[in-house]
């Protein structure tokens, strides 16, 4: 991966973690920079899953690759989130 390729998975994740913090009901106990994290986290894994299933690289917006991104995100912000409140 070179260095572009992290700088747009690291624009791509805050977006995607922005994202999944939004679809998870009520209030979340993690900052910004777990949710940052979270997302990057979560658009790399999502993009090696999408590729996968092959649908990674389609003709114009890949739909089911974002669905997936923000779906990990999602999961990643609540688990974390119930992690934290166990505390």
């Amino acid at each position: 991966m070179e260095i572009d390729g992290i700088i747009s998975a690291i624009v791509i994740g805050i977006v995607i973690g922005v994202l999944g913090r939004l679809v998870v009901p009520g209030r979340q106990r993690i900052g910004i920079l777990w949710t940052i994290a979270v997302g990057i986290v979560a658009a790399l894994i999502g993009s090696a899953i999408a590729g996968a299933f092959d649908v990674a690289d389609t003709k114009g917006i890949d739909w089911a690759e974002w669905l997936i991104q923000i779906g990990l995100a999602a999961l990643g912000v609540a688990a974390l989130d119930r992690s934290k409140a166990r505390r």
